[in-house]
């Protein structure tokens, strides 16, 4: 029994030592599965005992996974800002990397527009048409604005081009005003498009290119998807106090667990 009693305040030495914040929720854990709760405390340390990164630009990563319109966790975005401006984030810095994370929305375009082009082409569309004049400008513009061209831009550029200019305009502007590294913003990128609610292939594919190309190393690359990884844990954090709340109705209590 006293070593039943002691457990909780031995995982929570563990849990302040990796930088995790303690709280009811993590009590109640650790008195039904003291090993799962220190296991997850060893795997979330694993990007923060490394330095391929700095901790500032984790605690960005960490922060873009929660803000992503793909995941969105609220719980998570308070503490996420506040550890960020912690580790020496500016507000201009933050503002940027939810910039790079508002493009997003655009995923709706990148996989809808070739469905629209099979399904076209399954009804007799002949094939693309030539570029036109404009649309050349457009292409180049984005291009030296970005930095890359993919094939998934082509049929977004020839059916619909007003859409390809105004998120050209759009997407540019943390490449103007930002003041994150080209590789850094290329990182950010990655770790919403890799988030397991997201997993958009082609977008991972192509911004760990682009990374590597702008200097990255694979080792910054991993840290970047190490910390995109916890948030599966979110659905322990999001649920246990439902079933605190839940044994409580019935009358127990943590110290009964």
């Amino acid at each position: 029994m006293s070593n039943q009693r002691s457990e909780p305040a031995e995982v929570q030495a563990e849990f302040a030592a990796a930088g995790l914040e303690w709280s009811e929720t993590w009590d109640a854990v650790v008195r039904l599965d003291p090993g799962f709760a220190r296991a997850y405390c060893r795997m979330h340390a694993v990007p923060w005992k490394k330095a391929h990164l700095s901790t500032k630009f984790k605690r960005l990563v960490e922060l873009t996974v929660n803000a992503a319109a793909t995941h969105l966790h609220l719980p998570e975005l308070q503490p996420a800002v506040r550890r960020a401006l912690d580790a020496g984030a500016t507000p201009q810095e933050i503002l940027e990397v939810l910039e790079l994370s508002a493009t997003v929305g655009i995923h709706a375009m990148n996989v809808g527009v070739p469905l629209l082009v099979e399904v076209l082409e399954e009804r007799g569309r002949a094939g693309p048409e030539p570029l036109g004049a404009d649309q050349e400008r457009l292409k180049e513009r984005f291009v030296r604005e970005r930095g890359y061209w993919h094939e998934f831009w082509d049929e977004m550029l020839e059916l619909d081009p007003e859409m390809f200019e105004a998120y050209t305009q759009f997407s540019t502007v943390p490449w103007r005003t930002g003041t994150l590294s080209p590789a850094e913003k290329e990182l950010i990128y990655v770790s919403y498009d890799i988030a397991a609610t997201h997993l958009y292939v082609k977008g991972t594919k192509l911004h760990i290119r682009n990374a590597l190309e702008h200097g990255a190393t694979v080792g910054q690359v991993l840290e970047v998807m190490e910390i995109a990884s916890m948030i599966g844990i979110q659905g322990i954090t999001s649920t246990m106090p439902v079933l605190i709340d839940e044994l409580r109705l019935r009358g127990t209590e943590l110290d009964d667990l």
